[in-house]
């Protein structure tokens, strides 16, 4: 059975904001830093160690 990566991700993103209950200030800093980090230069420099 293949899972969508992104229907993957939904399901543990809901999961843990309900197991975990982060505020949600937090999870919108996590995600805008995410995305604006992985539009930077920045990210080639990360690439390598995350793999």
């Amino acid at each position: 059975m293949d899972v969508p990566l992104w229907l993957a991700l939904i399901v543990v993103g809901f999961l843990g904001y309900k197991l975990i209950r982060p505020p949600l200030w937090l999870v919108a800093v996590i995600l805008l830093g995410g995305y604006l980090l992985a539009n930077s230069s920045l990210a080639q420099l990360i690439d390598p160690i995350t793999k």
